[in-house]
């Protein structure tokens, strides 16, 4: 995210002007302007140091907000065994529908490998998590195996050597458009087995996983042109009382965002949400105080 959660009491942004060219215009009450950042492809093993795409997302309390700042993502911290305490529960919203939910509600129980073959089906969408790592997402297809895309290229793995180690959970229920025929998640998968480097589509693990299960475009490199209006939001939930609100044109730069928050966890992402507060508020007494 590149930005950074002040005390945690005041996320509602109604003190943060924004609009001149440097983002700040004490008189306006209209639409106002975040941060952008550019993100990397992040690829699992490579996602904390790989080159390649970029997004633009903004930040906004009760109140919209764009930006003309960039960041590159710091790098990632060595795996820890998963915190679920660490886990910062979000949504995400495409207009005013919601098409992606995690929180207190929502099963996310991790097992070990081994555990979760069991409970699996064909066209279940695998999650496999660490502390200070990004989730590795595959496609449950049956015969104890996955497909997956991982290291730049989408590979049939056994779901034991798929999971590297990590603890992993059935993930159906997080994004909330309906799923395509469990025989048609399975072609979605297998047909593209091969594929590596210039040939996919897709940014990492998690958007090809998400499109072979729901087969909208949206998951795609490019799938959505990204002009005008931000028309994602992605909330993140401190506390029952305490959020925090960023604007992305498309689906692919909200998943980008949401994963490298999960790879960083929940602490890191306040600290870095309190340092953007800060510093904003810095300068607003510089120019207007």
């Amino acid at each position: 995210m590149g930005n950074q959660v002040e005390k945690l009491t005041h996320l509602n942004y109604d003190e943060v002007p924004t609009s001149d060219p440097h983002g700040f215009d004490p008189g306006d009450d209209g639409p106002r302007i975040g941060v952008s950042y550019i993100f990397s492809n992040d690829d699992d093993d490579e996602e904390d140091g790989g080159g390649g795409g970029h997004g633009d997302h903004h930040h906004h309390g009760d109140h919209d907000h764009h930006g003309d700042t960039s960041f590159a993502p710091p790098p990632g911290p060595e795996a820890t065994p998963y915190d679920p305490r660490d886990q910062l529960d979000c949504s995400v919203h495409y207009r005013d529908e919601c098409v992606y939910r995690r929180d207190a509600d929502t099963d996310t129980e991790t097992q070990s490998a081994e555990v979760l073959l069991n409970r699996c089906r064909p066209g279940d969408l695998l999650e496999f998590v660490a502390g200070g790592q990004y989730p590795h997402w595959a496609v449950y297809v049956g015969d104890f195996r996955v497909v997956h895309l991982h290291r730049a290229e989408v590979k049939s793995s056994p779901l034991t050597e798929a999971s590297q180690g990590k603890a992993g959970r059935v993930v159906n229920g997080l994004y909330r458009y309906r799923a395509l025929p469990a025989d048609v998640i399975l072609r979605n998968a297998r047909d593209h087995v091969g594929a590596r480097d210039r040939e996919l589509c897709w940014r990492n693990a998690e958007c090809f996983a998400a499109w072979c299960r729901y087969g909208k475009r949206e998951f795609k490199i490019g799938g959505e042109i990204r002009i005008g209006k931000q028309p994602y939001r992605l909330t993140l939930r401190f506390s029952a009382k305490t959020h925090h609100v960023l604007e992305f044109q498309s689906l692919e730069d909200v998943i980008m965002e949401k994963r490298r928050n999960d790879q960083i966890g929940k602490g890191a992402v306040m600290q870095e949400l309190a340092g953007h507060l800060n510093a904003t508020n810095e300068i607003k007494e510089d120019r207007f105080g």
